[in-house]
């Protein structure tokens, strides 16, 4: 072995630096956009649910905090989990219109799960706490990650 390859070969052996630019929140950032992705297909589900199948919910349309029917829900639903997952493939891209809808979508979603608490309680717990989440990595550093050149 020559004295380049042994070089070559210490230098492969030693743990290697993080990018000076990066910060161990691009993971959480990560997680926010994947994290989207799944809450965005979550809404696309929960709103085929409630376009096919409204006798599925535990309250009828009348029982929820706002009086609109599961048709409406369910486009409400289906439209804004649709831009939530692309919301959440912007994310991943590093794309900062990604994070502004993505907190904005969000936002709304935690709100419209709210609304619908009485019709499917555990499922609207969930998808309000997968919204928080998406929240605060988005919000707390999601600078840290930034669209590649």
């Amino acid at each position: 072995m020559t004295a380049a390859d042994q070089h070559r070969h210490s230098q492969s052996a030693i743990a290697r630096e993080p990018d000076p630019g990066t910060s161990g929140w691009v993971g959480w950032i990560a997680f926010a956009g994947v994290m989207m992705i799944l809450l965005g297909g979550l809404h696309v589900f929960q709103g085929i649910v409630a376009l096919v199948k409204d006798e599925y919910f535990l309250v009828t349309s009348n029982g929820l905090a706002v009086n609109v029917d599961f048709t409406a829900w369910g486009w409400t639903h289906l439209i804004g989990g649709a831009l939530v997952i692309l919301a959440g493939f912007g994310v991943l891209a590093g794309q900062m219109w990604a994070r502004v809808v993505g907190v904005i979508v969000a936002v709304v979603s935690v709100l419209i799960n709210v609304a619908f608490l009485a019709a499917y309680p555990f499922w609207s717990l969930t998808m309000i706490a997968l919204g928080i989440v998406v929240i605060m990595a988005l919000t707390v550093h999601g600078a840290d990650i930034k669209a590649r050149r």
